[in-house]
């Protein structure tokens, strides 16, 4: 069974930082491209951030360039979202998803969420 599970949402002030963590199980982590989405109440899902399957290439949302990270430790099967310099525009549900795409077959995954909330 494939398990994604976020982690380190909140409520935090402007200004301020977060870090999401996905935990991942049930798959073989470091064959994955992840990837960080987020959904704000009445809008569609967004992807925020991408890492590829051995972190060497990592792309990112112009809204969030140069203020989020995204990282991951393949031998802790873990993908992480460093959040710095959050404004109320970044308050969202925060996805994990995982994909590969392996002999024309496209398996992909969806974590829970995570909720962030950026206000005063």
């Amino acid at each position: 069974q494939v398990q994604l599970v976020e982690s380190g949402g909140g409520l935090v002030q402007p200004g301020g930082s977060l870090r999401l963590s996905c935990a991942a199980s049930g798959i073989i982590f470091s064959l994955y491209d992840m990837a960080w989405y987020r959904q704000a109440p009445g809008e569609e899902r967004e992807l925020v951030a991408a890492i590829g399957s051995a972190g060497g290439s990592t792309n990112y949302a112009e809204t969030v360039k140069g203020r989020f990270t995204i990282y991951r430790d393949n031998a802790k099967n873990t993908v992480y979202l460093q959040m710095n310099s959050l404004n109320p525009e970044d308050t969202a549900v925060y996805f994990c998803n995982a994909v590969l795409v392996l002999l024309a077959h496209k398996y992909g995954y969806w974590g829970q969420g995570a909720q962030v909330t950026v206000s005063s």
